[in-house]
């Protein structure tokens, strides 16, 4: 029996290796043109992790005018859950990232499919026949137990751990002895036959970190398991390579991983792509940074954000921020911009774990709600509330014009006000405006607190209130009534005999404001008037004194 009958008898195929080297032509490529893949596993949610990765992907692909596709990785048939694949688009999608190739919600597009690993198994056996036929791969027949076993002795001297050399008794094993077992039924994985020697270094430059000198793999790993699919490593190698990845973008997780990718590259032939290790996210618990947890952290899942009302486009703006570290800069510059408008750069991001920043996500977000105009900010209030706060969204239903008005409070300036931080705000921010939701606790009245001063000043003051009033006469108004009352209708006048006033303008129209919303901190009072109208004033006053 030759290596080739060997080789078929162990693994069966409908078509070889070279069926599948002339299916998968390579891609005709303008000169810089990436191709990148965002390749996750299909278990139930997006992790933050894998967003981030997938916006590198793509800005890095659309500024070279490449491609980036969507590959999804499910021979690990124990994470896999129901509708997983959905769920990663949908969520991805929100994100506005999209794909040139790859899986989609109505089956899949590009030349390069299938683009689902389960849907390969033909694709990596026909490949695992060529390791075999040119003795760079064997079975092992080795169990679990074996390779505990193994484990514990050299844990004990102190060797390195793995199936190699002296504890790669399969490797030993001849064509004779392999047929023997098969046909006595032995179950049995495919190994790389590794040449690598882990005293000889490899000398690489990865796109983020630079140059760097990795020694190599000498450990015969796994390449197809016994049910028949493909081990993580060897599909990754077999599908970049036929799928013409130019740059693997991933987590510096992999980075251990990177010695054995290469030799796989290197014994099957194919050209190894560019590698950009990105940092790993980080997060600040109690003092010791830890890698981001789906188990401790909530928001490791992006629904996470959803939920918080976040916009998409403010966490997609963090992730820029996260990616170069002058993009914060650029974007201050350039407001009227999309993060599109900016060149993303390799060497511009981190090389050490990034630090993960809620506070700056909130921040972002504040910016980016401020931007929009009040119709879109209540479209976007509306829909989030639907599904969150069946109060507030009934509300914003009854009050559409009213609520338009409300967002519109200080928006339409050259700095306009950032008091909602994600649209689980609104009620928060809002809720003294609306009659059914205000119930006042107690009044912020600060420094005026007598009573019957407080009467006064509204009693004065409604009966010169017009809400014809532009804001100036609204205000020239307020402060003849304020000094007639004893007030300083100039903060100039307080600060320079305070003893000869009650008080100052500020502190008469805080008594107005509290008065009307219960709180001494709310967005401009005139405008508030202006969207109550005397009639909701007139109650909100009595309300005080009942």
């Amino acid at each position: 029996m030759d290596r080739k009958e060997y080789a078929d008898f162990l693994i069966k195929t409908t078509h070889d290796y070279n069926y599948y080297l002339d299916k998968y032509k390579k891609r005709e490529l303008k000169e810089g043109a990436m191709v990148t893949r965002l390749a996750p596993s299909p278990t139930g949610m997006v992790h933050l992790g894998s967003l981030y990765s997938g916006f590198i992907d793509k800005v890095m692909a659309s500024q070279s005018n490449g491609i980036c596709y969507l590959r999804i990785e499910d021979t690990d048939t124990k994470r896999t859950v129901e509708n997983g694949v959905n769920t990663i688009i949908d969520s991805l999608n929100k994100f506005g990232i999209t794909f040139d190739e790859g899986v989609a919600i109505d089956g899949e597009k590009g030349e390069y499919g299938p683009y689902v690993q389960s849907k390969r198994e033909d694709i990596y056996k026909a490949f695992a026949k060529k390791l075999i036929i040119e003795d760079k791969a064997y079975p092992c027949f080795c169990t679990k137990e074996d390779e505990e076993h193994n484990k514990e002795i050299q844990t004990k001297n102190k060797e390195q751990i793995g199936y190699y050399g002296r504890w790669a008794k399969c490797r030993k094993l001849t064509m004779e002895d392999v047929i023997e077992k098969v046909n006595n039924g032995d179950k049995y994985i495919i190994r790389l036959k590794s040449r690598g020697n882990p005293n000889h270094k490899i000398k690489f430059k990865d796109c983020i970190i630079g140059k760097m000198e990795i020694p190599q793999n000498n450990l015969d790993i796994p390449i197809i398991k016994s049910d028949g699919l493909p081990t993580y490593h060897f599909a990754h190698a077999v599908d970049d390579s036929l799928m013409g990845t130019t740059h693997v973008i991933r987590g510096e997780e992999w980075l251990p991983s990177l010695d054995k990718h290469i030799d796989l590259f290197e014994s099957l032939g194919f050209r190894i792509p560019k590698y950009a290790h990105i940092s790993t996210l980080m997060v600040d618990d109690n003092g010791t940074r830890r890698k981001i947890s789906k188990r401790k952290d909530p928001w490791a899942d992006v629904n996470y954000f959803h939920k918080q009302g976040i916009p998409n486009e403010a966490l997609v703006l963090y992730m820029a921020t996260l990616t170069n570290s002058n993009f914060e800069a650029w974007q201050n510059s350039n407001k009227d911009k999309s993060y599109k408008d900016f060149e993303f750069t390799f060497n511009k991001m981190s090389k050490g774990g990034t630090m993960y920043d809620y506070d700056k996500i909130i921040n972002i977000s504040k910016n980016f709600i401020s931007t929009l105009k009040a119709e879109e900010v209540y479209k976007r209030a509306l829909k989030y509330t639907r599904e969150y706060d069946r109060e507030m969204y009934e509300l914003l239903v009854k009050y559409k014009d009213y609520s338009i008005g409300i967002f519109n409070i200080e928006r339409e300036k050259r700095k306009p006000r950032k008091d909602i931080a994600s649209f689980n705000d609104i009620k928060n921010q809002t809720w003294y405006m609306y009659d059914e939701l205000f119930k006042p606790q107690k009044y912020e009245w600060g420094k005026i607190t007598n009573s019957d001063m407080i009467k006064k000043i509204f009693s004065e003051y409604m009966d010169v209130y017009d809400s014809n009033d532009d804001q100036d006469e609204w205000f020239k108004k307020m402060k003849k009534v304020a000094e007639s009352l004893g007030f300083a209708p100039e903060m100039k006048l307080y600060r320079e005999n305070p003893d000869n006033y009650k008080g100052s303008i500020a502190d008469f129209s805080t008594v107005l404001r509290v008065g009307l919303t219960s709180k001494s901190m709310t967005p401009d009072l005139y405008e508030i008037m202006k969207l109550f109208g005397r009639e909701k004033m007139e109650k909100r006053i009595v309300k005080i004194f009942n």
